[in-house]
Protein backbone atom coordinates (compact mmCIF):
# COMPACT_ATOMS: atom_id res chain seq x y z
CA UNK A 1 0.00 0.00 0.00
CA UNK A 2 1.09 3.56 -0.59
CA UNK A 3 -0.62 5.96 1.86
CA UNK A 4 2.15 8.43 1.02
CA UNK A 5 3.03 8.66 -2.66
CA UNK A 6 6.00 11.02 -2.58
CA UNK A 7 7.48 14.09 -0.92
CA UNK A 8 8.73 17.35 -2.40
CA UNK A 9 10.66 19.81 -0.23
CA UNK A 10 9.16 18.38 2.94
CA UNK A 11 5.62 18.40 1.53
CA UNK A 12 3.97 14.98 1.66
CA UNK A 13 1.52 13.97 -1.06
CA UNK A 14 -0.95 11.45 0.33
CA UNK A 15 -2.51 9.01 -2.12
CA UNK A 16 -6.06 9.52 -0.87
CA UNK A 17 -5.82 13.31 -0.97
CA UNK A 18 -4.31 13.30 -4.44
CA UNK A 19 -6.97 10.94 -5.78
CA UNK A 20 -9.69 13.00 -4.13
CA UNK A 21 -8.41 16.04 -5.99
CA UNK A 22 -8.25 14.12 -9.26
CA UNK A 23 -11.79 12.81 -8.60
CA UNK A 24 -12.95 16.41 -8.76
CA UNK A 25 -10.71 17.78 -11.52
CA UNK A 26 -10.77 14.94 -14.08
CA UNK A 27 -14.57 14.48 -14.28
CA UNK A 28 -15.01 18.24 -14.21
CA UNK A 29 -12.76 18.87 -17.19
CA UNK A 30 -13.52 15.81 -19.30
CA UNK A 31 -17.18 15.11 -18.47
CA UNK A 32 -18.98 18.07 -16.90
CA UNK A 33 -17.44 20.76 -19.11
CA UNK A 34 -18.21 19.17 -22.53
CA UNK A 35 -21.67 17.96 -21.50
CA UNK A 36 -22.71 21.37 -20.17
CA UNK A 37 -21.46 23.08 -23.31
CA UNK A 38 -23.55 20.68 -25.42
CA UNK A 39 -26.61 22.10 -23.68
CA UNK A 40 -25.69 25.75 -24.04
CA UNK A 41 -24.04 26.44 -20.67
CA UNK A 42 -21.13 28.88 -20.58
CA UNK A 43 -17.66 27.54 -19.66
CA UNK A 44 -17.54 29.90 -16.68
CA UNK A 45 -20.60 28.28 -15.13
CA UNK A 46 -19.10 24.83 -15.67
CA UNK A 47 -16.16 25.82 -13.47
CA UNK A 48 -18.54 27.22 -10.85
CA UNK A 49 -20.45 23.93 -10.76
CA UNK A 50 -17.24 21.96 -10.28
CA UNK A 51 -16.22 24.17 -7.35
CA UNK A 52 -19.69 24.04 -5.78
CA UNK A 53 -19.81 20.25 -6.09
CA UNK A 54 -16.35 19.90 -4.57
CA UNK A 55 -17.02 22.14 -1.59
CA UNK A 56 -20.49 20.74 -0.95
CA UNK A 57 -19.27 17.18 -1.35
CA UNK A 58 -16.42 17.69 1.11
CA UNK A 59 -18.66 19.21 3.75
CA UNK A 60 -21.38 16.62 3.21
CA UNK A 61 -18.95 13.71 3.44
CA UNK A 62 -17.53 14.98 6.71
CA UNK A 63 -20.91 15.76 8.29
CA UNK A 64 -22.34 12.37 7.29
CA UNK A 65 -19.30 10.56 8.68
CA UNK A 66 -19.47 12.43 11.99
CA UNK A 67 -23.20 11.70 12.27
CA UNK A 68 -22.50 8.00 11.68
CA UNK A 69 -19.73 7.93 14.28
CA UNK A 70 -21.09 10.51 16.70
CA UNK A 71 -20.27 8.51 19.84
CA UNK A 72 -16.54 8.76 19.08
CA UNK A 73 -16.46 11.95 16.99
CA UNK A 74 -18.03 14.09 19.71
CA UNK A 75 -15.01 13.46 21.94
CA UNK A 76 -12.92 15.56 19.55
CA UNK A 77 -15.37 17.36 17.30
CA UNK A 78 -12.88 19.85 15.84
CA UNK A 79 -10.37 17.11 15.14
CA UNK A 80 -13.07 15.00 13.49
CA UNK A 81 -14.06 17.90 11.23
CA UNK A 82 -10.53 18.49 9.93
CA UNK A 83 -9.29 14.90 9.96
CA UNK A 84 -7.90 13.48 6.74
CA UNK A 85 -9.81 10.22 7.13
CA UNK A 86 -13.48 9.45 7.42
CA UNK A 87 -15.25 10.54 4.25
CA UNK A 88 -18.60 8.97 3.46
CA UNK A 89 -19.67 8.54 -0.16
CA UNK A 90 -23.37 9.17 0.31
CA UNK A 91 -22.69 12.20 2.47
CA UNK A 92 -20.51 13.63 -0.28
CA UNK A 93 -23.20 12.93 -2.88
CA UNK A 94 -25.90 14.63 -0.81
CA UNK A 95 -23.71 17.61 0.07
CA UNK A 96 -22.53 18.10 -3.49
CA UNK A 97 -26.09 17.79 -4.82
CA UNK A 98 -27.42 20.43 -2.42
CA UNK A 99 -24.58 22.83 -3.24
CA UNK A 100 -25.02 22.43 -7.01
CA UNK A 101 -28.80 22.85 -6.85
CA UNK A 102 -28.41 25.98 -4.74
CA UNK A 103 -25.90 27.47 -7.17
CA UNK A 104 -28.11 26.64 -10.16
CA UNK A 105 -30.94 28.54 -8.51
CA UNK A 106 -28.66 31.51 -7.88
CA UNK A 107 -27.42 31.53 -11.48
CA UNK A 108 -30.86 30.66 -12.91
CA UNK A 109 -29.66 27.64 -14.85
CA UNK A 110 -32.03 24.64 -15.16
CA UNK A 111 -30.97 22.03 -12.63
CA UNK A 112 -31.76 19.29 -15.13
CA UNK A 113 -28.94 20.50 -17.37
CA UNK A 114 -26.45 20.03 -14.55
CA UNK A 115 -28.01 16.75 -13.39
CA UNK A 116 -27.36 15.35 -16.86
CA UNK A 117 -23.67 16.24 -16.73
CA UNK A 118 -23.07 15.20 -13.14
CA UNK A 119 -24.47 11.67 -13.57
CA UNK A 120 -21.44 10.22 -15.42
CA UNK A 121 -19.09 12.69 -13.72
CA UNK A 122 -19.96 11.55 -10.20
CA UNK A 123 -19.63 7.91 -11.25
CA UNK A 124 -16.16 8.61 -12.67
CA UNK A 125 -15.17 10.60 -9.59
CA UNK A 126 -16.31 7.74 -7.37
CA UNK A 127 -14.14 5.25 -9.28
CA UNK A 128 -11.11 7.53 -9.04
CA UNK A 129 -11.75 7.99 -5.33
CA UNK A 130 -11.74 4.22 -4.88
CA UNK A 131 -8.27 4.15 -6.42
CA UNK A 132 -7.26 6.39 -3.53
CA UNK A 133 -8.92 4.04 -1.05
CA UNK A 134 -7.01 1.10 -2.51
CA UNK A 135 -3.68 2.90 -2.40
CA UNK A 136 -4.21 4.25 1.11
CA UNK A 137 -5.72 1.11 2.62
CA UNK A 138 -8.12 3.36 4.52
CA UNK A 139 -10.42 0.65 5.82
CA UNK A 140 -12.80 0.43 2.86
CA UNK A 141 -11.57 -3.06 2.09
CA UNK A 142 -13.72 -6.13 2.70
CA UNK A 143 -13.98 -9.11 4.96
CA UNK A 144 -11.25 -11.74 5.41
CA UNK A 145 -10.88 -14.01 2.42
CA UNK A 146 -8.54 -16.69 1.09
CA UNK A 147 -9.45 -16.21 -2.56
CA UNK A 148 -6.49 -16.06 -4.98
CA UNK A 149 -6.89 -12.30 -5.46
CA UNK A 150 -7.40 -11.47 -1.77
CA UNK A 151 -4.77 -9.15 -0.33
CA UNK A 152 -3.64 -7.60 2.91
CA UNK A 153 -3.21 -3.93 3.82
CA UNK A 154 -0.57 -4.18 6.59
CA UNK A 155 0.82 -0.71 5.85
CA UNK A 156 -2.51 0.98 5.14
CA UNK A 157 -4.01 3.92 6.98
CA UNK A 158 -6.24 1.34 8.68
CA UNK A 159 -3.95 -1.71 8.55
CA UNK A 160 -5.08 -5.30 8.43
CA UNK A 161 -3.58 -7.74 10.97
CA UNK A 162 -0.33 -9.41 9.87
CA UNK A 163 -0.95 -12.35 7.57
CA UNK A 164 -4.65 -11.58 7.09
CA UNK A 165 -5.97 -11.17 3.54
CA UNK A 166 -9.31 -9.56 2.68
CA UNK A 167 -11.56 -8.83 -0.26
CA UNK A 168 -10.07 -5.82 -2.13
CA UNK A 169 -13.49 -4.20 -2.44
CA UNK A 170 -12.11 -0.87 -3.80
CA UNK A 171 -10.88 -2.87 -6.80
CA UNK A 172 -14.27 -4.55 -7.11
CA UNK A 173 -15.97 -1.16 -7.18
CA UNK A 174 -13.59 0.29 -9.76
CA UNK A 175 -14.28 -2.65 -12.08
CA UNK A 176 -18.05 -2.48 -11.48
CA UNK A 177 -18.21 1.28 -12.05
CA UNK A 178 -16.34 1.18 -15.36
CA UNK A 179 -19.30 -0.02 -17.51
CA UNK A 180 -21.68 2.22 -15.50
CA UNK A 181 -19.58 5.27 -16.40
CA UNK A 182 -19.74 4.34 -20.08
CA UNK A 183 -23.52 3.79 -20.04
CA UNK A 184 -24.16 7.09 -18.25
CA UNK A 185 -21.89 8.98 -20.66
CA UNK A 186 -23.88 7.64 -23.62
CA UNK A 187 -27.19 8.49 -21.95
CA UNK A 188 -26.01 12.00 -21.08
CA UNK A 189 -25.24 12.68 -24.74
CA UNK A 190 -28.80 11.80 -25.71
CA UNK A 191 -31.89 13.95 -26.10
CA UNK A 192 -33.80 13.10 -22.94
CA UNK A 193 -34.13 15.07 -19.75
CA UNK A 194 -31.10 15.27 -17.53
CA UNK A 195 -33.19 14.01 -14.64
CA UNK A 196 -33.82 10.81 -16.59
CA UNK A 197 -30.05 10.33 -16.89
CA UNK A 198 -29.56 11.13 -13.21
CA UNK A 199 -32.24 8.60 -12.35
CA UNK A 200 -30.24 5.91 -14.11
CA UNK A 201 -27.17 7.01 -12.15
CA UNK A 202 -29.03 6.47 -8.87
CA UNK A 203 -30.27 3.06 -9.97
CA UNK A 204 -26.97 1.75 -11.37
CA UNK A 205 -24.76 3.12 -8.61
CA UNK A 206 -27.26 1.88 -6.02
CA UNK A 207 -27.12 -1.64 -7.45
CA UNK A 208 -23.32 -1.51 -7.48
CA UNK A 209 -23.08 -0.43 -3.86
CA UNK A 210 -25.76 -2.86 -2.71
CA UNK A 211 -23.89 -5.80 -4.27
CA UNK A 212 -20.39 -4.88 -3.10
CA UNK A 213 -21.60 -4.47 0.49
CA UNK A 214 -21.93 -8.25 0.76
CA UNK A 215 -18.11 -8.43 0.68
CA UNK A 216 -17.37 -5.36 2.78
CA UNK A 217 -16.91 -5.37 6.55
CA UNK A 218 -19.72 -2.98 7.49
CA UNK A 219 -21.96 -4.39 10.25
CA UNK A 220 -25.59 -5.35 9.72
CA UNK A 221 -27.91 -2.47 10.45
CA UNK A 222 -31.46 -3.73 9.86
CA UNK A 223 -33.06 -6.88 8.46
CA UNK A 224 -29.68 -8.41 7.65
CA UNK A 225 -28.52 -5.48 5.51
CA UNK A 226 -25.94 -2.79 6.19
CA UNK A 227 -26.73 0.90 6.40
CA UNK A 228 -25.14 1.63 2.98
CA UNK A 229 -27.32 -1.08 1.46
CA UNK A 230 -30.47 0.56 2.78
CA UNK A 231 -29.30 3.94 1.53
CA UNK A 232 -28.51 2.35 -1.85
CA UNK A 233 -32.03 0.89 -2.02
CA UNK A 234 -33.55 4.27 -1.18
CA UNK A 235 -31.44 5.99 -3.83
CA UNK A 236 -32.34 3.38 -6.43
CA UNK A 237 -36.04 3.82 -5.61
CA UNK A 238 -35.73 7.58 -6.16
CA UNK A 239 -33.92 6.81 -9.41
CA UNK A 240 -36.77 4.61 -10.64
CA UNK A 241 -39.24 7.43 -9.95
CA UNK A 242 -37.09 9.90 -11.90
CA UNK A 243 -36.80 7.49 -14.83
CA UNK A 244 -40.55 6.99 -15.00
CA UNK A 245 -41.47 10.66 -14.57
CA UNK A 246 -38.91 12.06 -17.03
CA UNK A 247 -38.73 9.22 -19.57
CA UNK A 248 -40.56 11.18 -22.28
CA UNK A 249 -39.36 14.70 -21.52
CA UNK A 250 -36.84 16.38 -23.82
CA UNK A 251 -33.40 17.53 -22.81
CA UNK A 252 -33.18 20.81 -20.91
CA UNK A 253 -31.01 23.58 -22.32
CA UNK A 254 -29.61 26.71 -20.76
CA UNK A 255 -31.60 29.89 -21.43
CA UNK A 256 -30.20 32.52 -23.72
CA UNK A 257 -27.95 34.77 -21.70
CA UNK A 258 -27.15 38.40 -22.27
CA UNK A 259 -23.69 39.19 -23.53
CA UNK A 260 -21.78 41.32 -21.04
CA UNK A 261 -19.99 44.50 -22.07
CA UNK A 262 -16.62 42.88 -21.45
CA UNK A 263 -17.53 39.96 -23.71
CA UNK A 264 -18.74 42.37 -26.39
CA UNK A 265 -15.46 44.30 -26.25
CA UNK A 266 -13.44 41.11 -26.54
CA UNK A 267 -15.54 40.01 -29.49
CA UNK A 268 -15.02 43.37 -31.25
CA UNK A 269 -11.26 43.19 -30.69
CA UNK A 270 -11.21 39.65 -32.05
CA UNK A 271 -13.13 40.74 -35.15
CA UNK A 272 -10.80 43.70 -35.65
CA UNK A 273 -7.76 41.51 -35.32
Amino acid sequence: MYPELFRIDGLTFHSFGLMAALALIVPGLFVVWPLLRRRGVSPDFAIEVIVAAGLGGFVGARVYYIAEHWSTARQDLVGSLVSGIGFTWYGGLIGGFIAVVAWCLVRRVPVGVVANATAPAVALGYAIGRVGCQLAGDGDYGRPSDLPWAMGYPEGTVPTPPGVTVHPTPVYEILMMAPIIYVLWRLAKGRRSGWWTFGWFLVLSGVERFVVEFWRRNPEWFAGLTQPQWVALAGAAVGVVLILVFRSRPAETAPERRVTRAEARRARRADAG
